[in-house]
């Protein structure tokens, strides 16, 4: 009832008619059973959009702290993180990856929509980055399609380092599922969990048309902190640079497992997903 609450009648209303969004591809989100929904991150807003405009209720893993501060604040913290779908999660300790992992799977067999991003964290400055694999173990664990899903204009609604946000239209891409089955029992394989997550990296910067960076986002952000790596300014680009692009494509095309060749990509560049039929938003 919570997140119903929030959703048509405290929050998700004002959100709609302060910054209406377009819908591609909703129909792609699987109506019943569990599934994962892979998306890019540029914005915290992204958490925010993406279950508004789609019909089925999406789940976030998110850190126990936003459940567990005390006073006024912390207990309008608490119901408004759960309100929006978000699950807590101890990210601290030894432990903590195998217990968001478990936390995710668990959803995902109860039939979950799980919300997920490969990348860990939010972009930095716009950019795509390598993805992590724990999307992979838990598609393979549970046994569940990922759907691939691109949020653009919420870095213009929350720019890096506002604390306001700002109208602006959203564009919100579905793409079609891409399913694993064919990995099936093979969960625990590094190099199985490694392909799995650069074709869904693939497919995201195919939707998105944002640049690719192969590395990590969180070592990304750790060089521009210490002025190492220099921030650069959110782009939307036709195609990755291309020695990045080169060495995300040539683990995907030759791999030396003719078992693990990714499925045919639906197309390069947003202009192919934008052909999508459109959908009304949930």
């Amino acid at each position: 009832m919570l997140y119903a609450l929030c959703k048509y009648v405290l929050i998700g209303p004002l959100l709609r008619v302060s910054f209406p969004a377009t819908v591609i591809g909703a129909e792609y989100v699987p109506e019943t059973g569990g599934a994962i929904l892979a998306g890019n991150h540029v914005s915290v807003a992204d958490s925010f959009f993406t279950p508004l405009y789609l019909k089925r209720r999406v789940s976030y893993l998110a850190k126990s702290e936003y459940f567990t501060e005390r006073g006024l604040k912390g207990r309008i913290k608490k119901f408004f993180f759960t309100g929006i779908g978000q699950v807590p999660v101890d990210r601290s300790g030894a432990s903590a990856a195998r217990a968001a992992l478990d936390t995710g799977i668990r959803l995902l067999r109860d039939g979950e929509l799980l919300g997920i991003y490969p990348e860990g964290t939010r972009s930095p400055d716009g950019r795509l980055y390598k993805g992590k694999t724990g999307v992979a173990r838990m598609a393979l664990e549970a046994g569940v399609p990922v759907v691939p899903i691109v949020m653009l204009g919420t870095d213009k609604v929350n720019p890096i380092g506002s604390k306001v946000w700002r109208p602006h239209k959203i564009t919100m891409i579905v793409g079609r599922p891409l399913d694993f089955s064919r990995y099936e029992g093979m969960a625990g394989d590094r190099f199985v969990e490694r392909s799995m997550t650069d074709e869904i990296m693939y497919r995201l910067m195919e939707m998105s048309g944002q640049e690719y960076v192969d590395v990590y986002a969180a070592k990304a952000k750790e060089e521009i902190a210490n002025g190492t790596r220099p921030r650069s300014a959110p782009r939307q680009l036709p195609a990755a640079r291309p020695s990045a692009l080169r060495r995300l494509a040539q683990r995907l095309r030759l791999s030396r497992r003719p078992e693990l060749r990714p499925l045919p990509a639906e197309g390069r560049g947003p202009g192919t997903v934008t052909r999508l039929p459109r959908s009304k938003a949930g």
